[in-house]
């Protein structure tokens, strides 16, 4: 039989899952998250545009792409973040193989697949 659950065990269910990234550049490791929802939408909505009735896919939004996922998903030990929008343009600027290596795994955590990227893309 299928559990049913209620409103107060959604909302307290821990549901985002996590994994320690080494990143040798940086001389150690990071703990990734997957995104939330919300933020699962905000990096969408990065990534599109619409100009009339045509979606597109939003040049600007790829600025500091990998920075702004990073920023969103990069947590302490207490599942905090420790970045803030405020700290994307000064992640951008660290390397880019660092963070890719975050990048590619905070995408997986979330759930996003090369299917959805080029959804994005096609819409």
């Amino acid at each position: 039989m299928v559990k049913i659950l209620g409103r107060e065990a959604i909302l307290q269910a821990q549901d985002l899952a996590q994994e320690v990234v080494e990143v040798p550049e940086w001389g150690g490791a990071v703990l990734v998250r997957a995104m939330t929802g919300t933020e699962r939408d905000a990096y969408e909505r990065r990534m599109v545009t619409v100009r009339g009735d045509k979606p597109g896919v939003n040049l600007d939004g790829l600025v500091n792409m990998r920075a702004w996922v990073a920023a969103t998903c990069i947590i302490g030990e207490d599942g905090e973040r420790l970045f803030s929008e405020t700290d994307v343009a000064a992640l951008g600027k660290k390397s880019a193989a660092a963070l890719d290596r975050v990048y590619e795994v905070a995408i997986r955590l979330s759930g996003l697949t090369a299917e959805d990227l080029e959804a994005l893309e096609k819409n």
